[in-house]
């Protein structure tokens, strides 16, 4: 008995990658079908329903209106920085003391007798002593004037210097205003200028009664006698 042998054709051959093929194509189809069906529901879930967002009205009339009284830090406004006072060099207290307020001679004359810088004088009836004023030359009766402000701080007679009228000026510093008359114009406790009358020149100081009328002068600082024209003419 022959056995039948059935011989393979071509066109049953390729059927086969034909089916294989379609199989294949179908599995991806169905792979993207399903990752897009699970995107969309992780959107969904991610992103709210338009329905339930906030959005708030807005004027649109006051978009282009501008907003004023605002504050705001001033950025572009100079910065001012205030100078340090410049260091002082002053080897002359005294001088440094003329600067401060206007200074005077009480009465205008020449100098009889100087400040003596501690050194002995011989005065009126032979007394060596030093000389811790200046005396002036002035008629009697001529107006004697405060060398600067201060306030009457004495007025007394002495038997050797006259009629006196003693005036703080501030920063320590004490006028002397000796031998005057007794038509004194000032009382204890008043303010003066400089300039202010104080009274008038006379010629009561005994002690230097062979000079004729004149004001004797005499200026203190911090409790030391000191040269008082250096004081009120230091440049000259």
């Amino acid at each position: 008995m022959k056995k039948l042998k059935f011989k393979r054709s071509g066109l049953a051959g390729k059927g086969m990658y034909i089916a294989l093929c379609v199989g294949i194509l179908a599995v991806g189809a169905a792979t993207v079908a399903g990752y897009k069906a699970a995107v969309g529901s992780l959107t969904q879930n991610l992103i709210p329903d338009r329905s339930e967002i906030f959005i708030p009205d807005i004027d649109s009339n006051a978009v282009d209106n501008p907003v004023t009284n605002v504050e705001k830090d001033n950025l572009d406004a100079p910065t001012v920085v205030t100078p340090e006072a410049p260091a002082q060099d002053v080897t002359n207290e005294l001088q440094a003391l003329f600067y401060e307020q206007a200074k005077m001679m009480p009465v205008s004359g020449d100098i009889l007798t100087e400040f003596s810088w501690g050194e002995l004088v011989k005065s009126t009836g032979g007394v060596w002593k030093t000389h811790d004023g200046v005396d002036i030359s002035a008629d009697a009766g001529t107006s004697v004037k405060s060398m600067t402000a201060g306030t009457v701080k004495e007025i007394y007679s002495d038997t050797l210097w006259g009629n006196c009228v003693v005036i703080d000026h501030g920063e320590t510093v004490i006028g002397c205003y000796y031998g005057l008359s007794p038509d004194i114009s000032v009382n204890i406790g008043d303010s003066v200028s400089a300039g202010t009358v104080i009274g008038t020149v006379g010629n009561t100081a005994d002690i230097e009664s062979d000079l004729g009328s004149h004001l004797h002068f005499a200026v203190k600082h911090q409790g030391a006698w000191v040269d008082p024209i250096s004081y009120i003419e230091p440049m000259k």
